[in-house]
């Protein structure tokens, strides 16, 4: 048998009396590629489009994330003796949480039955509480410690100490993107970045291609949004036999240093970068919206920013995150009543537009939506400290003993109340769900084993709930 004249496939159909095909046909997936064919294939192509572990809903996922902790007891989880006990001690001693914290503080804010369903909402997110049949409210939420950073870190990474992979990351490994001329995750904050910055978003130890791509989405030119999305010195063509040149050499490059995940990533980031010119400018370009549907959204800079989100799943993007503003808008330490009403105001008609459209579109039950921040908010008043809250007791402390997110779409139980916190809104009492089980079930909702779903590194099968985390079944429909 001459082997040069010969493939791998037709060498083992000819070895042990075509014995070698039946290996081949184990080795094989479903579109007949070999293991070591998809490794190669992802390496030239990591997002395309992959199967999850087992049939799901959820295809994608838009995170509107509350940054600086929204107050629960002011939002999705009323507490009538709060009012009561306003301006005295509470009948149990406080929590410890990051600062000294006094008197009960009743909620400035009213609450109504809203739906089917009779869940209560708090007045400033009147908009929103008209789809509350098709929101899973989580009343008891928890995290580990009542700090921005590591609680940023746990909530979008699962680790709040280490580099670990995000959320959005994790999610574009499994399932790559279903459009190759946009990223597949994006990270879009108006006005500047949030704390923690990029690393909200990072790849951590996966390949960096996977890692977010952020967008200051305060603008509306689209120029402004994503530099250089055009290019007004050489044509299409000519570009592409200059990026043609440029990947010769590159892959040339590479051959020395092929484990190099930064050299791939960047290669990569250059082809996606000439994809991008042709769709960035239609999916960022808010002004082709019809203007009935713009004004249903609103015009605040985070609105403008879920109108994009709409647009960038419609066009197949796997995950958007959406943060309220830079740093950490919803930090109410002082003036929660003006802040809190500004802030909800802001979004409450483009979160409630943005369940509409998905709805039109076909595209509701297939989108993941989460809402809410790292921790909530102490239902107590914080205590004035030199130079932070200027003197002033009219704001609530962070409170990750207890806390409040909701789920919408993509096979999520609708018109459902998931657990309580204490008489007060204190603490998680009833149903507890840690931020790991949050990520274990949502990880099930887009159809992976949070257990089985992993990635080796330095030894080890990592996972995105680490050692942690328990499906809450309950929350899906």
């Amino acid at each position: 048998m001459n082997f040069n004249a010969v493939d791998r496939r037709e060498l083992l159909r000819r070895c042990g009396m075509g014995f070698g095909s039946l290996g081949l046909a184990a080795l094989m997936n479903e579109t007949g590629l070999l293991t070591s064919e998809i490794k190669a294939n992802d390496q030239l192509n990591p997002l395309t489009v992959k199967k999850p572990q087992f049939p799901a809903k959820a295809k994608r996922v838009i995170h509107l994330f509350m940054n600086g902790g929204p107050s629960h007891v002011d939002t999705f989880d009323p507490k009538p003796l709060l009012t009561k006990y306003h301006g005295k001690a509470l009948p149990m001693a406080n929590l410890r949480t990051e600062r000294k914290t006094g008197a009960a503080f009743g909620s400035p804010f009213k609450f109504k039955k809203y739906g089917k369903s009779g869940i209560e909402v708090s007045e400033i997110f009147e908009h929103t509480a008209q789809h509350i049949d098709d929101i899973c409210v989580i009343r008891s939420m928890h995290a580990d410690v009542p700090n921005h950073e590591p609680s940023l870190m746990l909530m979008n990474c699962g680790e709040a100490r280490q580099v670990r992979p995000s959320f959005g990351s994790w999610m574009t490994y499994g399932l790559g993107s279903e459009n190759q001329n946009l990223p597949g995750f994006i990270a879009m904050c108006p006005g500047g970045y949030p704390i923690q910055e990029s690393q909200n978003w990072q790849a951590g130890f996966l390949p960096g291609v996977y890692q977010g791509t952020y967008i200051d989405s305060q603008h509306t030119d689209v120029e402004k949004l994503v530099q250089y999305v055009r290019n007004k010195y050489v044509g299409n063509q000519t570009q592409r036999k200059q990026l043609d040149l440029l990947l010769e050499f590159n892959r040339e490059h590479q051959k020395n240093r092929p484990n190099d995940p930064q050299l791939e990533a960047r290669i990569q980031s250059f082809e996606l970068a000439f994809r991008m010119q042709k769709d960035a400018t239609d999916a960022f370009d808010i002004s082709r919206e019809p203007e009935k549907n713009r004004e249903a959204y609103g015009n605040s800079p985070v609105a403008r920013t879920i109108l994009m989100a709409k647009r960038l799943i419609e066009r197949g993007v796997r995950m958007v995150q959406v943060w309220q503003g830079r740093d950490q808008p919803w930090d109410s330490h002082d003036d929660l009543e003006i802040q809190h009403k500004r802030l909800a105001t802001d979004v409450d008609k483009a979160i409630a537009a943005l369940i509409t459209d998905l709805k039109r579109l076909g595209l509701f039950e297939e989108t993941l939506i989460i809402w809410g921040g790292e921790f909530g908010r102490t239902p107590v008043v914080e205590l004035p400290t030199p130079g932070s809250n200027a003197g002033k007791i009219n704001g609530r402390d962070h409170n990750h003993h207890g806390f409040t997110m909701w789920l919408a779409g993509g096979g999520v139980k609708g018109g459902y109340v998931h657990g309580a916190t204490d008489e007060f809104g204190f603490a998680a009492a009833e149903k507890k769900v840690h931020v790991h089980d949050l990520h274990a079930t949502l990880l099930k909702l887009l159809g992976f084993d949070h257990e089985k779903f992993t990635y080796r590194y330095a030894g080890r099968d990592f996972r995105f709930t680490d050692l942690y985390g328990n499906v809450v079944n309950e929350l899906i429909a």
